[in-house]
């Protein structure tokens, strides 16, 4: 399993909109996507910054997601967000949600 995150600045007050924009419209297009399997969104206790965590079937579709659908979904979320986003890539060692335990372990 492989995950992408994306931290973002949100503007003033944006935190609800970001939350709604998220579930009504960044989480459908990604599901949409091959090899998706979830994302898990944080926001900041001040409500000024958020991460997103998506996780793919293999490293292949969460490139080709960057290529395909990521500027639209930042263009989704165009009215909640401030500047350039952060965007990170890792492989999943461990997670007790997908049943996972560490693949690569020596």
């Amino acid at each position: 399993m492989f995950t992408r995150y994306v931290v973002v600045k949100l503007k003033a007050k944006a935190a609800p909109e970001f939350t709604r924009l998220i579930e009504k419209e960044v989480i459908p297009m990604l599901r949409k996507q091959k090899g998706f399997l979830d994302e898990i969104t944080f926001i900041s206790p001040d409500l000024t910054e958020a991460v997103g965590n998506s996780f793919w079937e293999t490293k292949a579709d969460a490139e080709a997601y960057h290529k395909t659908g990521y500027a639209e979904v930042m263009k989704s979320l165009a009215t909640v967000v401030v500047g350039t986003p952060t965007v990170g890539t890792a492989n999943v060692s461990n997670s007790t949600f997908h049943k996972i335990a560490a693949a690569h372990a020596a």
